[in-house]
C-alpha cells in the first residue's frame, strides 16, 4: 500500500468508488470513523505533518529533493520498490513502464501528497494510487495495464487491470483537476508560493494552533529555566506557578504559591496581582529566580515588589519559600498600570519594565512620573542581582547605565517614557547567521488611540506622555525639541486593538518559515499580528495572522479556535512560539489556555529538531493534560456524522422501495471525463510485450544480467520538469 499500515483495512473493505448503495456509504463511513487513528489525513504529506526541504540530495524521487514528502531514507526505500516491481519486466517492458511507475511511486513525496491521495478528508479512505489526470491514466492504462496488480493491493482498482481502461481512470479521478498528476507540476498558482506561509486573498498568515495547557486563571506568564530539562513554569495571576514537563503533564503540587501575598481581585480587567518570573541566566547552579508582584505594604499603601527566591534543594520542582529576599519595591500611586516584565539580556543583567503609576494621562507632576528621570515608573531598569550596592541596595547598578553620572537621575534606569510596556523579549536571533541577537521587543499600552510595539535602545526616551504610538498626546511636551524620543518600530489604532501584548521574536526549529518574524497579539480584540523587517530599508511591515482553514489544519491535534484575550506570549527552551489566553479575564476563573503555533505549509526535515531534556526527579503526582478545545478533525468527524445520519434517515424515511432504488442508481458509474489529446507519456508509445507478475519467486531468467542496465537507463530518462 506505497508503505502504508493499513492494507487489510483497504483488501477486507469494499469501501470507495460511486457505485457504494447509499447504506453502504453509511456502513462504511461508520466504521472508517471508528479508525480515526489509522486514516486521519491532511493537506499535505501522508506522514500528518507538513512538507519539508530534505537535508540530503534524493537519488531517485529527484523531482522532490527541493521540496516535498520524502527524506533520503523514504526515497531510498520507494527505489527498493521500484526494482522489485522492474524484476517482472523485461528490458523493453521496462523502457516503456518504468518512467510511468517510477512516476507513481513518487507521488508519496509531492508536497501535494495527501491531495493525490484524496487523504486530505480524513473521514474517507485513502487511495492506494495517486490521483492521475484522465490523459495520462489513459496512456499509462493502455501500455502498462499489467503492471496495475504490482503497483496496489485494491481489488477495485485491479478489476480494470486489462479491460475497460476509462473505469480503471475514473476511479483514480480527483474531484479538484488542479491536483492531479502530472497537472499539479504545471499549476502555477499552486507552485508559485510552495513552502511559504499560507495567506488569504487579504494576505492574512494561515497559521494552525495546538492547545498545550487550559484550566489556568490568568495565566500571565510562561518561561523554562534554560536548565536543560525543558520544563516550563507557568505563572497565574493570583501568585500559583505550575509546573510542565516535556511530555505535557503538569505536577499537581504548584512550583510556587504566594496568593496570601499577592494582591489582586476576581475583578474583570484588575491589573494587580503576580506579574513576572524570571530565571537567573546560571539558574542550573545556583537555582535562583525573580518574582514580580503587587502586594499591600504599611498603611496599606500598594506597591510593586520584586524579590529573588531560590529552589529546593529538596525538591527541583518546589520554590523555598523561606528563601525570598526583597530586591526592589516601588509604590504605586493607582491600581493600574503596574508594568510586570522581568528579563535577562545578554550582557547578564535583570531588565525590570515599571508602568507609569496608573490613572489616565500619567498626571503625576509636571511631566508624568515616565518622563522624570528620578522616579522608577514608567521605565525600563537595568540591575545587577550578583552581588550587592555600597549604599545597602541587594543590586549593584552597571557602571555602563546610561545615567549614572546624570545628577537627579536614578542610576538603574536604562530607558524611559514608557507608559505601560506588557511583554518584552529577547532576541535569539537568527539560528544560522546569529542576527538580531540580543534585541528586546516590548510592546507599550497605549491610551485613548494608539498601540506600539517598541525595540529598546539604551538611554532611549520612548516620548510618553508627550506622544502615543507615532502621534501627539502632550502637544506642549510634544513639541519639546529636547525631548528626541524613540519612536516606535511599529503603532496601530484601536480600530484593530486596545491592548497591545508584546510577543516573540521566532527562532525555532519546527517551523523554518516564521523564523524572523515577530509575532504579537492585541488583549482586547484578540488580534494575533507578525512583523517582518525590511533589512535594507530597517522597516516592519504588519501582516495579520489568522488561523488556518479546516483543510490546512486537518493534522491529528491541530485547532483552529482560540480564547478571545490574549495576556502574554511565550518561548520554550527549544525557541518554539506559544501564546497564553483566557475566555474570562478575571484573575479567578479557570478559563486560560497556553497554545503552540504550528506553521502547516513547511516543517523542518524529520529528525532535525529533536533533542533530549535533562531529567529531573518529580515527587508531585502527574496530572495528564487533557484538551478542551474540539481539533479541526474532531470537527470534520462531528460533521461527517451528521451528515452520515441525515442520508440515513432521509433513505428510511423515503421507504424500502425508493432505498433500493437509490441504492441501485448509486452504483452507476458516471462516464469518466476524458481528453480528446493523445497525451504522450514517459516512455515510447509503441506496445511491448509485458512480463506476466506471477510469484515472486518465478522472475524471468536473465533479468538479473540486465537490473544494471535497468537503473542507468532509469537514471538517465528523466521527464525534464523541475519541481518548484
Amino acid at each position: 500500500m506505497l508503505g502504508r499500515s493499513i492494507p487489510s483495512l483497504r483488501d477486507g473493505l469494499s469501501c470507495r468508488g460511486p457505485w457504494l448503495s447509499s447504506g453502504s456509504f453509511c456502513f462504511c463511513l461508520t466504521f472508517l470513523l471508528g479508525q480515526m487513528g489509522l486514516l486521519q489525513g491532511h493537506p499535505q504529506c501522508l506522514d500528518y505533518k507538513p512538507p519539508f526541504q530534505p537535508p540530503l540530495h534524493l537519488e531517485f524521487c529527484s523531482d522532490y529533493e527541493s521540496f516535498g514528502c520524502c527524506d533520503q531514507y523514504k526515497d531510498r526505500r520507494i527505489a527498493a520498490r521500484y526494482w522489485d516491481i522492474m524484476e517482472y519486466f523485461d528490458l523493453k517492458s521496462h523502457e516503456l513502464c518504468g518512467g510511468y511507475i517510477k512516476d507513481i511511486l513518487c507521488q508519496e513525496c509531492s508536497p501535494y501528497a495527501a491531495h493525490l491521495y484524496d487523504a486530505e478528508n480524513p473521514h474517507t479512505p485513502l487511495r492506494n494510487l495517486p490521483g492521475l489526470c484522465s490523459d495520462y491514466c489513459s496512456a499509462f492504462h493502455s501500455s502498462c495495464h499489467s503492471a496495475i496488480s504490482l503497483l496496489t493491493n485494491d481489488r477495485g482498482l485491479q478489476e480494470f487491470q486489462g479491460k475497460d481502461g476509462a473505469r480503471f481512470c475514473h476511479l483514480l479521478n480527483l474531484p479538484d483537476k488542479d491536483y492531479c498528476f502530472p497537472n499539479v507540476l504545471r499549476n502555477d498558482y499552486l507552485n508559485r508560493n510552495l513552502g511559504v506561509v499560507a495567506k488569504d486573498h487579504q494576505g492574512c498568515l494561515q497559521l494552525c494552533l495546538t492547545e498545550v495547557a487550559n484550566g489556568l486563571r490568568n495565566p500571565v506568564s510562561m518561561v523554562h529555566a534554560g536548565d536543560g530539562t525543558h520544563r516550563f513554569f507557568v505563572a497565574e495571576q493570583i501568585g500559583v506557578v505550575w509546573v510542565y514537563l516535556p511530555d505535557g503533564s503538569r505536577l499537581e503540587q504548584p512550583f510556587l504559591d504566594l496568593k496570601n501575598i499577592v494582591l489582586t481581585t476576581p475583578w474583570i480587567g484588575d491589573e494587580r496581582g503576580f506579574l513576572g518570573l524570571a530565571f537567573h541566566p546560571k539558574f542550573h547552579h545556583n537555582r535562583k529566580f525573580y518574582i514580580y508582584y503587587s502586594c499591600l505594604g504599611k498603611k496599606k499603601v500598594e506597591k510593586i515588589r520584586i524579590s529573588e527566591m531560590k529552589v529546593s534543594r529538596a525538591d527541583p520542582n518546589k520554590a523555598d519559600l523561606k528563601s525570598e529576599r526583597v530586591i526592589m519595591e516601588i509604590e504605586e500611586p493607582a491600581s493600574n498600570h503596574n508594568g510586570g516584565q522581568l528579563l535577562f539580556g545578554l550582557d547578564g543583567f535583570m531588565y525590570i519594565f515599571t508602568g507609569d503609576g496608573g490613572q489616565a494621562g500619567d498626571p503625576f507632576g509636571t511631566f508624568g512620573n515616565a518622563q522624570n528621570k528620578s522616579s522608577l515608573l514608567g521605565k525600563v531598569l537595568r540591575i545587577d542581582v550578583n552581588g550587592a550596592g555600597s549604599d545597602g541596595k541587594r543590586y549593584r547598578v552597571p557602571l555602563d547605565n546610561p545615567f549614572v553620572s546624570e545628577p537627579g537621575t536614578h542610576p538603574a534606569i536604562y530607558a524611559y517614557g514608557i507608559r505601560n510596556m506588557w511583554r518584552c523579549a529577547v532576541d535569539r536571533g537568527d539560528p544560522a547567521t546569529r542576527e538580531g541577537r540580543g534585541r528586546i521587543f516590548c510592546g507599550d499600552v497605549g491610551q485613548n488611540r494608539f498601540e506600539e510595539v517598541d525595540l529598546i535602545i539604551k538611554g532611549g526616551n520612548y516620548g510618553w506622555r508627550a506622544k502615543e504610538g507615532f502621534e501627539c498626546y502632550d502637544k506642549k511636551l510634544c513639541h519639546n525639541a529636547s525631548l528626541d524620543d524613540i519612536l516606535p518600530i511599529y503603532a496601530y489604532g484601536h480600530a484593530v486593538g486596545k491592548s497591545v501584548t508584546g510577543g516573540y521574536v521566532y527562532r525555532g526549529c519546527e517551523s523554518p518559515n516564521l523564523n524572523g518574524l515577530y509575532i504579537f497579539g492585541d488583549f482586547m480584540s484578540g488580534q494575533l499580528m507578525a512583523l517582518q523587517e525590511d533589512r535594507k530599508t530597517k522597516k516592519w511591515k504588519k501582516q495579520d495572522i489568522c488561523l488556518g482553514s479546516t483543510t490546512s489544519c486537518a493534522f491529528p491535534g491541530l485547532i483552529s479556535t482560540y480564547s478571545k484575550f490574549i495576556i502574554s506570549f511565550a518561548e520554550d527552551e527549544a525557541g518554539e512560539l506559544y501564546f497564553l489566553a483566557t475566555s474570562y479575564p478575571s484573575a479567578y476563573a479557570p478559563h486560560g489556555s497556553i497554545y503552540k503555533f504550528v506553521d502547516p505549509s513547511r516543517r523542518a526535515p524529520p529528525g532535525k529538531c529533536k533533542y533530549k531534556s535533562v531529567r529531573v526527579k518529580t515527587k508531585s503526582k502527574r496530572i495528564q493534560f487533557r484538551p478542551l478545545t474540539k481539533t479541526v478533525l474532531d470537527l470534520l468527524k462531528e460533521q461527517s456524522e451528521k451528515a452520515a445520519r441525515k442520508l440515513s434517515n432521509a433513505t428510511l424515511a423515503s421507504g424500502p422501495g425508493l432505498a433500493l432504488s437509490q441504492q441501485g442508481s448509486s452504483k452507476k458509474l458516471a462516464s469518466p471525463t476524458s481528453s480528446k489529446k493523445n497525451f504522450q507519456g514517459p516512455g515510447t508509445k509503441k506496445k511491448a510485450r509485458v512480463g506476466s507478475p506471477g510469484p515472486r519467486g518465478k522472475r524471468r531468467k536473465g533479468l538479473k544480467r540486465h537490473r544494471g542496465q535497468m537503473k542507468q537507463s532509469a537514471g538517465q530518462r528523466r521527464t525534464g520538469r523541475s519541481f518548484p
